[in-house]
């Protein structure tokens, strides 16, 4: 038995998208959901990730080891060979509906023309079918609700939910594994650990499984709460410790090249915002490109130094000291145990590296780089699981952006659900940079793009630089930390060449846009250097 035929489309340099017109959406969603399975088991090499969204599948690969046609065929060849079934499990949740627990759950049944428990009641009784994990990691997507208790997002996001808040909209219906921003519909809480970093199986839902919700009363979920298990404890880092934080800065991480290969359980490849000055710090220590350094934004952190080692600073300038004493830009200086490392303020962009011999460690557990925090320790990756060190590499000047800067992209993939003024618009004018964004979303702010067709789409996969488009008009362009799916249409992507410069685009600078084809696109790949 074969499935839809599927419909293939570039997004961008290293994207892809395999959609399915004129399937049903559960039809579409389980071929998609059956192809990344394949992939995952027998892709090309060169392939980074798949990701199955509601109704289409989002594949991201190195187009200069992949060419895409070639991957195309192995989509094709995937497809004819992906009816195999996906191996289901059953989970049965205990959920304290309404409350403190559910706080829209009122609103939503008497909008239906039912009471609370009536409404709790019908949540709870369908078997629900995870279609895919999206959003943030251990976020499951799960279909099966009962006609008329589906209810639109909130026109404004909650700035926090509570964690493991069961929640619907649209058709759908999940729980949030994490306190954090979101607009859906709080209805109740779940006795249910979501996403365990520490874990062999992190997430806890992955696509095909079946969901049960079981009603509880306080007593009875305060003892399913009591029952479930302390949470994993998390590898430890490799190697020694060499920093320790007495100050954290705005916004510094420590991260190095993305790791691809986990959106199907939610979670987002990272890395460095700014690849470029990641890879050129590391050449000046002779560190492989993608070695992790820390990355400091607007204003960096105060460092004790905790064991001999060797620095370097890449990206933004910024003001650097040892002990007071300046560190010279792209210049290897060697620090002692007891001094004192401080990144002050960066100028000319917005993000500097400082780069460590042999690179820091990163955990190996999947997850969001967390922000650094007084008090935390970092760790000397050293020399050995990297391999030796390489020759070392001069540091070019860090070509600042200008005040108005020209951004390549490639146009779509909904950019049918755009009039020709929208698109005319965002290629026409400028976009100021807002001060709002970060490594999630570079937010801008510009005449609104209007849509055709309203803002919203089934929830599908992002790429890094994917241009989305909400309901206000305001674009976003996606970076490393992004939601793996997204539910906005998404107007352009920006080439992988010039992300650099929207990750260094100052606040209340502005950006303009620039058609081009995916394959000026991936020429203009072909001559940068890739983590």
């Amino acid at each position: 038995m074969t499935g839809p035929s599927p419909r293939v489309r570039a997004v961008a340099d290293g994207s892809l998208l395999v959609e399915y017109p004129g399937a049903a959406d559960e039809e579409a969603n389980q071929a998609a959901v059956g192809l990344a399975a394949g992939l995952r088991a027998r892709g090309p090499e060169g392939l980074l990730d798949t990701v199955a969204g509601a109704r289409t599948l989002f594949c991201s690969f190195r187009p200069e080891r992949l060419e895409y046609a070639a991957l195309v065929r192995a989509i094709d060849g995937a497809a004819r060979t992906s009816d195999e079934a996906i191996a289901k499990r059953t989970h049965r949740i205990p959920v304290l509906y309404g409350g403190e627990a559910g706080p829209d759950l009122a609103l939503l049944a008497g909008r239906a023309g039912a009471s609370e428990e009536e409404f709790a009641r019908r949540h709870a009784a369908p078997a629900y079918r995870v279609a895919f994990l999206g959003f943030a990691p251990g976020f499951a997507y799960m279909t099966g609700l009962f006609a008329g208790l589906d209810a639109p997002r909130h026109a404004t996001p909650r700035p926090r939910v509570p964690g493991e808040s069961v929640a619907l909209a649209g058709g759908y219906t999940g729980i949030y594994p994490e306190p954090g921003p979101g607009g859906w519909n709080l209805i109740g809480r779940a006795a249910a650990r979501l996403f365990d970093p520490g874990a062999r199986r992190p997430a806890l839902f992955e696509p095909g499984d079946e969901v049960r919700f079981e009603q509880q009363d306080p007593e009875s979920f305060a003892r399913a709460l009591a029952r479930m298990p302390s949470a994993a404890p998390l590898p430890p880092l490799a190697g020694a410790p060499v920093f320790r934080v007495e100050k954290a800065g705005l916004s510094s991480v420590v991260c190095g090249a993305p790791r691809h290969g986990r959106g199907a359980i939610g979670v987002p490849p990272s890395g460095a915002m700014d690849w470029s000055a990641l890879a050129g710090g590391n050449g000046v220590l002779g560190n492989p490109p993608g070695a992790a350094a820390l990355e400091a934004a607007v204003a960096g952190p105060a460092l004790e130094v905790l064991d001999d080692c060797e620095i370097a600073t890449a990206g933004a300038p910024c003001d650097a000291r040892v002990d007071g004493r300046e560190i010279p830009y792209g210049t290897p200086v060697r620090v002692l145990r007891g001094a004192r490392v401080t990144i002050g303020s960066v100028h000319m962009g917005v993000r500097s590296y400082l780069c460590v011999g042999g690179g820091l460690s990163v955990s190996p557990a999947p997850g969001i780089p967390a922000r650094l925090a007084a008090g935390d320790v970092l760790f000397a990756h050293g020399p050995a699981p990297e391999g030796p060190p390489g020759p070392r590499e001069a540091l070019a000047p860090f070509a600042a952006a200008p005040w108005d800067t020209v951004v390549r992209i490639v146009l779509g993939p909904q950019e049918d659900r755009f009039p020709k003024e929208g698109i005319s618009t965002l290629l026409d004018s400028p976009f100021r940079v807002s001060s709002t964004s970060d490594r999630r979303g570079i937010r801008l702010e510009g005449p609104p793009l209007a849509h055709t067709a309203g803002a919203d789409i089934p929830p599908e996969g992002t790429a890094l630089g994917a241009i989305q488009v909400p309901a206000d008009g305001n674009p976003i362009v996606l970076g490393p930390d992004r939601p793996v799916t997204g539910g906005y249409a998404k107007i352009a992507s920006v080439i992988g060449a010039d992300f650099s410069l929207v990750a260094q685009a100052r606040p209340g600078s502005t950006l303009r846009f620039q058609a081009v084809s995916v394959e000026e696109a991936v020429r203009a790949r072909g001559r940068m250097r890739w983590l």
